[in-house]
């Protein structure tokens, strides 16, 4: 391996807590290495469906929601990330119990959206779905109802630690370091995010926000995007990919 290779696996071990000394070592050494990976899988997440699924069928138009990428080409992109994302997040534990309950039941909640898929892509677009499309299966409000919950408690339990479980310090706000309190406003700013994007989606469910509206600009899908993106952007803050304390 030459000189740069080594300095760039080096810079890239360091990111991600890395030992490679210590051949006994695991790989995932630290909570902060869990964040990363986290916050990395949620913010690639809708871009890598829809990116494979032009490149791989040439359909251009997003789909009604993330979850629909479910029956299309994109699948296996879309079981792997949310699956990874849903152990990580199983597994993972900081400093209070607190954060690993909420973050187990995340976890949780992301396999269970995988386990009860959202209704069928047929309905969307007609029946005239093309070459994108790989899986069917008949509506069922159990399971389709069973989805929608999930998605709220895995996005909803994201919102709720961005607000109150990131933001904590054990130091009065006067002591903390001004990379704690910039990303307390960067957890603050992503949780509105994730709020106002369960709110739209919420109203369109309670058709406040007109069907017709909400389904031609396919705001399930882009306020999905827009939570997804939020969470990962905390995390990824959290684990001090940037904004990290001066040691």
């Amino acid at each position: 391996m030459s000189q740069q290779q080594q300095k760039l696996a080096y810079k890239v071990g360091d990111m991600l807590n890395v030992n490679f000394q210590d051949e006994k070592s695991p790989w995932i050494t630290s909570s902060k290495t869990l964040m990363k990976l986290i916050g990395i899988l949620g913010m690639l997440l809708p871009i890598l469906i829809y990116t494979f699924l032009v490149t791989s069928a040439g359909h251009t138009e997003v789909l009604e929601s993330i979850s629909h990428y479910f029956y299309t080409r994109s699948n296996p992109i879309f079981i792997i990330v949310v699956s990874l994302m849903a152990i990580f997040l199983m597994i993972y534990k900081y400093k209070e119990p607190i954060d690993f309950y909420l973050s187990f039941f995340a976890g949780v909640a992301a396999l269970c959206v995988l386990l009860f898929p959202t209704d069928s892509i047929v309905d969307a677009c007609n029946g005239l779905c093309g070459g994108h499309t790989i899986a069917f299966l008949e509506d069922d409000k159990f399971r389709v109802g069973f989805h929608y919950v999930s998605a709220a408690v895995f996005l909803g339990i994201l919102t709720y630690m961005c607000f109150f479980l990131f933001t904590r310090s054990d130091k009065m706000k006067p002591l903390r370091s001004t990379q704690k309190n910039k990303r307390n406003i960067i957890y603050i700013v992503c949780g509105c995010l994730m709020t106002l994007a369960l709110v739209v989606i919420f109203l369109g469910f309670l058709k406040v926000i007109p069907d017709d509206v909400y389904r031609a600009h396919k705001l399930t899908f882009w306020m999905e995007t827009l939570a997804v993106e939020a969470f990962g952007f905390s995390w990824l803050v959290k684990g001090e990919f940037i904004l990290k304390d001066k040691s």
